[in-house]
């Protein structure tokens, strides 16, 4: 068979490129991890995507909205692949009771599952870990027929046939190990001894025996599940050979990669960079919201109206309550630098008609305290507007760190209050230290 072939040439490749430089396997087995869990748990069922099983194995970070079997399903995926790859460096055989250890690491805990009786009523399945089958799991086809695994009767005999059957050709030195290992898969999945999770640990207990003979995993990719299946259905109707050539054909792909990296070469892969993106991404839902507006005509304007306009006035309507300190007071507005004065009506109309730039400054003068011998004291206190490209920053004088309100948002009554109440706070501070000068 020609990818059977192809992958023994691979292999003979890589062997002569060994050992790998430490870090270098590292990066690719680290690699070669995690599309093993996404893609097993994915052509299941699980709903993390591969950024969110990357940030989970990696990072520890959960994926809001996913359940929480999504979560222990990877986790404990991940838990088997390592342990199964330390059991490889142990030179540990394959046996009924590995089988069963690898099983509760896949699933973690029991838990119950919607099923139906024979006679076609709807009832709970309690999923037991590390146990083989207490009651037939038959799956009913596309055409509506009954395919039957295995009986629970006949599970426990089956496995321990299947086992000796491995180590009997283990030791047969003229046995093709990637045979060996599809056919076991193929074996394994015909008895289907647990009452869930046997196709992850088929493809984990494949990978293991590959592994063994110095071979990198076979990863399954779920964009290809509907051919895995295909191939898996031609063997029950008696042709095998597919879907040997089928494992070979993942198989030269992951030798592929491991050469690229022993080599010191990029083994990026197509969609590498869609995953990486994809786990940015899925980073950035804790960073804050997207902005969704940036600056423009129209986002200015309907800021100006929902956020500047209410935000001057109350800062004019409380920077009013100390015009009686003062013979005389007035405002300006600043405009990308241009300084011209109005009065309080007609200063919020005038700046509504210079939403063409990008700066409004509204200033608010005291002029001359209104006490004998502090005639020439003078106060200014201000509010200022910059509409960036992505947010609209508001300082004023006594603020020391501005506010940030992204365009299509606005501040509360009690945060606008907030604004103008530090201006007034300032300004009453100023009148005390005149106070203080009195001689």
């Amino acid at each position: 068979m020609e990818e059977i072939n192809k992958a023994s040439k691979l292999k003979a490749e890589l062997d002569l490129l060994r050992p790998l430089d430490k870090e270098a396997e590292a990066q690719v087995l680290q690699k070669f991890r995690l599309d093993w869990n996404f893609h097993s748990n994915n052509i299941e069922g699980n709903a993390l995507t591969f950024g969110e099983t990357k940030a989970l194995i990696l990072h520890g970070i959960t994926a809001q909205g996913k359940t929480l079997k999504d979560h222990y399903e990877i986790a404990g995926h991940d838990e088997a692949i390592k342990w199964v790859l330390d059991i490889v460096k142990d030179e540990r055989s394959l046996s009924e009771n590995f089988i069963r250890e690898l099983h509760k690491l896949i699933l973690k805990e029991s838990y119950e599952v919607d099923a139906i009786t024979s006679d076609g009523k709807p009832t709970k399945k309690r999923i037991h870990i590390g146990e083989y089958k207490k009651t037939p799991n038959h799956v009913k086809t596309k055409t509506g027929e009954m395919f039957r695994f295995s009986s629970p009767e006949e599970t426990p005999i089956k496995m321990s046939e299947l086992v000796a059957w491995y180590r009997a050709k283990e030791s047969d030195p003229s046995i093709n190990p990637i045979i060996l290992a599809a056919e076991f898969h193929y074996r394994f999945i015909r008895i289907h001894p647990f009452d869930d999770g046997n196709g992850r640990t088929t493809r984990i207990l494949m990978n293991f025996i590959l592994l063994k003979f110095g071979y990198p995993p076979v990863i399954i990719r779920t964009e290809n599940k509907e051919e895995y299946f295909s191939m898996l259905q031609l063997a029950d109707s008696g042709d095998i050979e597919p879907f040997f050539s089928y494992i070979a054909r993942n198989l030269n792909d992951s030798l592929v990669l491991m050469i690229k990296a022993a080599r010191g070469e990029s083994y990026e892969e197509e969609d590498d960079i869609d995953k990486e993106v994809a786990l940015l991404e899925r980073k950035l839902k804790n960073l804050g919201n997207p902005i969704g507006t940036t600056r423009s005509l129209d986002a200015k304007q309907w800021s100006f109206d929902a956020l500047v306009e209410p935000l001057i006035k109350k800062y004019i309507q409380k920077g009013s309550l100390l015009d009686k300190f003062y013979v005389n007071n007035e405002m300006e507005l600043s405009k990308d630098g241009r300084r011209t004065t109005y009065s309080k009506v007609e200063i919020i109309d005038k700046a509504r008609t210079s939403l063409t730039g990008d700066h409004l400054k509204f200033t608010y003068y005291y002029e001359g305290f209104n006490r004998e011998g502090f005639e020439e004291t003078n106060y200014m206190s201000w509010i200022s507007i910059e509409f960036e490209l992505t947010k609209i920053v508001i300082k004023g004088r006594y603020k020391e760190k501005s506010y940030n309100v992204l365009y299509g948002e606005t501040l509360s009554d009690q945060r606008l209050l907030e604004i103008v109440a530090e201006e007034i706070r300032g300004h009453n501070l100023a009148i005390e230290a005149i106070i203080t000068r009195k001689p």
